[in-house]
């Protein structure tokens, strides 16, 4: 008689749940470490791309939820890390993968998460999740596995109020780099010398970025978030970046008084997320917090001065409030015009900034996206068109910017007269989230 081989016992996983400011809680079984853990619990939408998700250090002190129902199928290997470790707080997911089945996996997900301290919940309905955040916003949270999960409610519930809000947090230089350090063209396949140094500040920079630079010939210094203007001076830069990063961009005074030497040098200057607000700030315009943010891999941006649509990875819970009915004056300084070149077709937030008097630039979202597509990556070329200008004939380097906002394409016009007929930006939108209202400076609820 012949007997089916026998499998050695599932270990059950220990019980756990996750418990929103307030009062929701949805339970699971612990995924990575055992334990507690604090922070904002945000979704990401990104069907792919979970590997460089959690190794963003824009998501320091949050408390991602998946979208995608599936999570750690490929593993994880040293090649996909965005940084130099895992920085989300904690780690919310549906379906865990039982084994990784991939050529390139190197470690379980579940394993990388423990071996590095990171607390998760699995088994949770992510869909419900989301939709509750959608609704009421990002909020307070808290997992909490193994014994800790045995507490009342009433208790958990007390931990996660006891936390600060994301609003006034100052991250940037929590997850920034102690000491600089230099990308050259040559470690990423570019043949000759390099056609320009820059001087980028990581705010919470991602591996990509500073590799897209080096495979178009670009040299990049990476400089600490605290960097001052006389770091980035001694570079003898052809232009100056700031990368994406956590945080409220309200608490990001020294960034901003950088920028502004930066603009008073008129240094050429192109910023991504963290850094569009810090140019924003700049300018003098406010920022504000979003209801829930925009985090993912599928969000549509219309570049106001061609009428293109891109398909963008954003990951950023703050915006920019500034009008879109310009070229306005920039409200600080003597900086000249400025125009929002981009805004999202979703529900009208700042995307991007242009100054038609200096040459500098910005994006909200993220065109470096490595699980992500790719329909901005001409922004890094956009750059060095920029610099490039600049050096041969100073004081000229905004014509590039400048031409196609004062003469708009055909297409441009276009998607003006769409914008106009649809009484948004390009899109009927049901269901976004709040837009700031300048004149009371609080946040409006659009209407579905």
């Amino acid at each position: 008689m012949s007997h089916a081989p026998s499998k050695a016992p599932v270990q059950a996983k220990a019980p756990a749940v996750l418990v929103l400011e307030d009062g929701r809680t949805f339970r699971g079984r612990a995924y990575g470490a055992e334990g507690t853990t604090l922070g904002e619990a945000v979704f990401a939408t990104g069907m792919t791309g979970y590997q460089e998700t959690i190794t963003d250090p824009s998501y320091a002190r949050q408390l991602v939820v998946q979208t995608a129902p599936h999570i750690g199928n490929t593993g994880v290997n040293a090649d996909d890390a965005e940084s130099r470790r895992i920085w989300v707080a904690g780690y919310i997911v549906r379906d865990a993968a039982r084994r990784p089945s991939n050529w390139r996996s190197e470690q379980s997900l579940d394993d990388q998460l423990r071996e590095q301290g990171v607390v998760g919940i699995e088994g949770v309905d992510t869909r419900a999740v989301t939709r509750h955040l959608r609704e009421r916003g990002a909020m307070r949270a808290g997992i909490f596995s193994g014994a800790d999960a045995a507490l009342t409610e009433t208790q958990l519930v007390e931990q996660v109020l006891a936390q600060p809000s994301m609003a006034g947090a100052r991250l940037a230089e929590e997850v920034s780099i102690d000491e600089a350090y230099v990308v050259d063209p040559a470690d990423h396949g570019w043949a000759g010398g390099p056609v320009a140094t820059i001087a980028a500040l990581d705010l919470g920079i991602k591996a990509m970025t500073p590799k897209h630079f080096a495979q178009r010939g670009v040299r990049t210094v990476v400089l600490p978030a605290n960097a001052t203007f006389e770091d980035v001076a001694a570079v003898q830069p052809d232009g100056v970046f700031m990368s994406n990063g956590p945080g409220d961009p309200s608490t990001a005074d020294a960034q901003v008084e950088l920028l502004r030497r930066v603009l008073d040098e008129r240094m050429p200057f192109f910023g991504i997320c963290f850094g569009n607000q810090i140019l924003g700030r700049a300018l003098g315009f406010g920022t504000y917090k979003l209801r829930y943010g925009h985090r993912g891999i599928n969000q549509p941006v219309l570049d106001r001065r061609t009428g293109k649509v891109e398909i963008t990875s954003q990951n950023h819970g703050f915006a920019v409030d500034a009008p879109l009915d310009g070229p306005v004056e920039a409200p600080a300084g003597s900086y000249g015009r400025v125009e929002v070149s981009h805004v999202s077709l979703n529900d009208d937030v700042v995307e991007g900034l242009a100054c038609l008097d200096l040459p500098a630039f910005s994006v909200q979202y993220h065109p470096e996206a490595a699980a992500g597509p790719h329909d901005s990556a001409y922004l890094f070329d956009r750059f060095i068109d920029l610099m490039r200008a600049e050096k041969k004939d100073p004081g000229s380097g905004n014509a590039a910017l400048a031409s196609a906002l004062d003469a708009p394409s055909e297409a441009g016009a276009l998607a003006d007269a769409a914008a106009m007929e649809l009484g948004t930006h390009g899109s009927k939108v049901a269901g976004t989230q709040p837009r700031h209202d300048r004149t009371t400076g609080s946040t409006t609820q659009e209407e579905n």
